[in-house]
């Protein structure tokens, strides 16, 4: 009976242990940066056409083009705050860790910085590209950007960073074997603009 309760206590010990071991390396990542980011440039050469027709759209009165330079900052990072110990696996000197997916944490796509390709953007006589033409020419390559941010490699350049930065840390806790893992490779939170359609064609 006495060597029963001296196995019982040693399991629970260990089992204190490793729930120690769990806790001080979810407090290390948290306590070193709550949030680990990435900063991507994406540059877009925005192209614009517009037609206008008359005489009941049977003749055309010329076609305005639009070419402009634009750049899209976005941030992408993973919120190591959500962390949990259940996230933690320890076994000796491996440690396993389950990260929460990358997340678009802020997108800037400024109008104000676009730069116009004045000798490629041309207006016809009689047809003209107006400021509202230009918005929404910029809106639909804003939208553009964003539904394909998944295959420029922003997730996984940010995966990159992340396991860089905590195989660092959890190598200064001691740890020999290192795996970390994603909830999910996609991208989450990115919210998409609606596709807008191309300028309307006005008649007289």
């Amino acid at each position: 009976m006495k060597k029963l309760i001296t196995i019982s206590i040693g399991i629970v010990f260990l089992l204190g242990c490793k729930e120690d071991k769990r806790y001080l390396a979810v407090s290390k990542i948290k306590s070193t940066c709550a949030l680990a980011t990435t900063e991507t440039i994406i540059d877009k050469v925005v192209i614009g056409y517009k037609e206008k027709r008359t005489f009941f759209r049977l003749f055309a009165l010329g076609e305005a083009t639009y070419l402009a330079e634009t750049e899209a900052t976005i941030k992408t990072g993973v919120r190591l705050e959500n962390i949990m110990p259940e996230d933690v696996t320890i076994q000796g000197d491996r440690i396993e860790l389950r990260l929460p997916a990358v997340e678009v944490l802020n997108f800037d796509y400024p109008f104000e910085a676009v730069r116009v390709n004045e000798v490629a953007s041309r207006n016809a006589l009689f047809n003209r590209v107006t400021v509202a033409d230009e918005e929404k020419f910029l809106r639909l390559a804003e939208s553009d950007i964003r539904k394909h941010l998944e295959y420029t490699g922003i997730v996984q350049q940010t995966q990159r960073n992340v396991r860089s930065m905590l195989m660092g840390i959890l190598t200064q806790l001691g740890y020999e074997e290192i795996y970390i893992s994603f909830e999910t490779d996609e991208l989450i939170q990115q919210i998409v603009i609606p596709q807008e359609l191309l300028p309307d064609e006005e008649d007289d």
